[in-house]
């Protein structure tokens, strides 16, 4: 089963201090007008990023990695597990749609809607105006105006003006995510429309300047006269939304079945030098399935026509089926310039007995990698140690330099050992056997320094006498694959006499027992960082800890504050990246999640009825961005009855 490589025109850019992409850019730096013109220390530009560089041009014609003369038509689609009961994917209640944020726009235009990357996806760091035409700042970023294209316009041809951006703002704040609400709220003091088509945000004294214009510049626009006229709130689940200004629409759904999104033909900014070579398809299509199984037999059959693989069994042994065969479908491996995703065995640390990092420490003992790998997951996985994996953010050896002065600096916060040991790595297991006894007497060993023994019926139990109980939520629409994964972590758990357990439900319960944190343990992940942002405090900051989705662990540390603090307040890139990688450091040491595994390129299978550009961004697959539909191989497909 050939899998073929495709290259990337950057393999990996795992620090943003250099911005450039491909050495044929321009270097634009938005430079202060003159004093002339009045308006000395002033900052204007077509785009944002915090250092002020960007590596196109005002005048650009396309973003440097798409086709610009890619045809327009087609379809692709994709497949979605489990339920959704909703089309509004901005509330805590309720299951969303799959791509159902996708038809909104936003002033500065920084991911790609359909979410398939960043945009552009062959930089880090750069937005450039979507909305707007033009960002205008001061060099301290006290506040930012925003000029809008006054030809911008929703679906349903009304104009998107500055009055809609206020609207939408103050939307977030008062029914957006709380953790969002507080956490902006306190940083953001103003907004306002100057007049229909430009806007302004005031931003608080005294704070890091980091995430406010690029914040404010990121959020979705919605009408608000669809909100006043139907009454409806941004916290409610419902199916009806409001117009939305981006290239694609809703076009139907049967709930649990499918979603259709159709390319709007009266898009306003078709003609967006960032537009070109882009949204491509006529048709997007969302493919419900009850579980995986499902979901990858109706892919054999061509019901669906694009796959991202996440399944190792599969990838290394399901695709032997007469389509592969044929040639009709191919399998591509993506390497990706972004930092892989934490994800892992995450400890719901408002448990008590969770809350002994002795016990973490012991239950992480029970985790074997290897064996998992090598036995569950045919070997092609590497394991991961750090929030910044592969990137110059990752620690490795003792703390020095900038580094060590930043952690010397925040006194009693830091213990010891971070400053004098290297950096926590995860422990090794026996690649041969399940059980690794070394690993389970280290962890016996701490259970009882912990207070926890084992009676002479072999269960564990504190001072109390009660018993150590864990179980892990697994959701039904997940894999085998996973669901083997964590029956055996439960059984190496239940030999140190735990009473573990891990607990198949639906998708849905899934999703509302992890929204309420009402769980020991759940296989989850954390954002990997590639910069800092006032997003880490959303992810492991304490100050929105009880409340966060963003935090499964419900992580509250000062050090971890104070790191973060440092980061956004370092006056330099050097001082950024010392502390972020202190910031790796001191998450790891933390050990409120066991990490799991990483792969360092994507996996991807699909019909051969597509098309992409040779050398691909890092930062983007770009299936539902910059690929275009091939009608000539569709044809032939479907006239030697391969496709229906």
């Amino acid at each position: 089963m050939p899998c073929r490589q495709v290259a990337r025109t950057v393999a990996r850019v795992p620090a943003i201090a250099s911005f450039g992409a491909a050495a044929s850019l321009a270097l634009l730096v938005a430079l202060p007008v003159s004093a002339e013109e009045g308006d000395v220390g002033m900052i204007r530009s077509h785009g944002y990023s915090f250092y002020g560089d960007l590596s196109y041009p005002p005048d650009f014609e396309h973003f440097s990695y798409v086709n610009p003369d890619a045809p327009k038509g087609g379809r692709i689609s994709i497949s979605a597990q489990g339920t959704f009961d909703s089309m509004n994917p901005f509330t805590r209640q309720g299951r969303a749609g799959v791509l159902s944020s996708s038809m909104y726009e936003s002033l500065l235009e920084s991911s790609e809607p359909m979410g398939s990357g960043l945009v552009p996806a062959d930089v880090y760091g750069e937005s450039y105006g979507l909305l707007a035409h033009t960002v205008e700042y001061p060099e301290t970023k006290d506040w930012v105006i925003f000029h809008m294209r006054p030809e911008a316009r929703f679906s349903d041809g009304t104009p998107v003006t500055a009055h809609d951006v206020v609207f939408s703002h103050n939307l977030f704040l008062e029914q957006g995510l709380p953790s969002y609400a507080q956490g902006v709220s306190a940083r953001v003091l103003d907004a306002q429309a100057l007049d229909d088509h430009t806007v302004r945000f005031d931003f608080a004294p005294d704070i890091s300047r980091r995430s406010l214009i690029d914040q404010v510049g990121s959020v979705p626009v919605f009408s608000q006269a669809w909100y006043e006229e139907t009454g409806a709130r941004l916290d409610e689940s419902r199916m009806d939304i409001s117009p939305g200004s981006g290239p694609y629409m809703l076009d139907s759904f049967e709930v649990n079945r499918r979603i259709t999104y159709r390319r709007n033909p009266d898009y306003w900014g078709n003609d967006l030098p960032q537009n070109r070579g882009r949204h491509n398809f006529d048709e997007i299509r969302i493919e419900y399935f009850a579980d995986g199984s499902a979901a990858f037999e109706a892919f054999k059959t061509g019901e669906y026509t694009f796959r991202a693989e996440n399944n190792s069994r599969q990838w290394a042994t399901g695709y032997d089926f007469p389509a592969i065969d044929r040639g009709h479908l191919v399998r591509d491996e993506l390497p990706t310039g972004f930092a892989p995703t934490a994800t892992g065995f995450v400890f719901n640390l408002g448990r008590e007995f969770l809350q002994d990092k002795r016990v973490r420490e012991a239950i992480a003992l029970a985790w074997n990698f290897e064996w998992t790998n090598e036995t569950l997951q045919y070997g092609l996985f590497n394991q991961r140690a750090s929030f910044a994996q592969g990137t110059e953010f990752q620690a490795d050896g003792p703390p020095e330099g900038l580094e060590l002065e930043l952690l010397e600096s925040l006194g009693d916060l830091v213990p010891e050992e971070i400053l004098t040991e290297s950096a926590r790595m995860p422990h090794t297991s026996s690649i041969e056997r399940l059980s690794d006894r070394r690993n389970l007497r280290q962890a016996r060993v701490l259970l009882e320094e912990a207070g926890w023994e084992v009676d002479a019926s072999g269960v564990l139990r504190n001072e109390a006498g009660e018993q150590m109980r864990i179980e892990i939520p697994v959701s039904s629409a997940g894999s085998a694959t996973m669901d083997s994964i964590t029956e055996t972590f439960v059984q190496n758990l239940q030999s140190l006499g735990i009473d573990a357990r891990f607990q198949r439900i639906d998708a849905a319960q899934h999703t509302d027992r992890r929204r309420n944190r009402d769980y020991d343990i759940i296989f989850d992940q954390y954002t990997a960082f590639m910069d800092t942002g006032t997003g880490l405090h959303q992810r492991f900051g304490s100050e929105v800890a009880d409340i966060s989705l963003f935090n499964p662990a419900g992580l509250a540390s000062e050090l971890v504050d104070a790191v973060i603090d440092a980061s956004l307040m370092a006056p330099t890139p050097d001082d950024r990246d010392a502390a972020l990688m202190a910031l790796d450091r001191v998450l790891r040491h933390e050990l409120f999640i066991i990490p799991a595994w990483y792969n360092d390129s994507v996996w991807i299978a699909h019909w051969d009825i597509f098309q992409f550009p040779e050398d691909t961004p890092p930062f983007a697959t770009g299936e539902m961005d910059f690929w275009w539909f091939d009608q000539d191989r569709y044809d032939e497909l479907r006239a030697s009855g391969a496709l229906r």
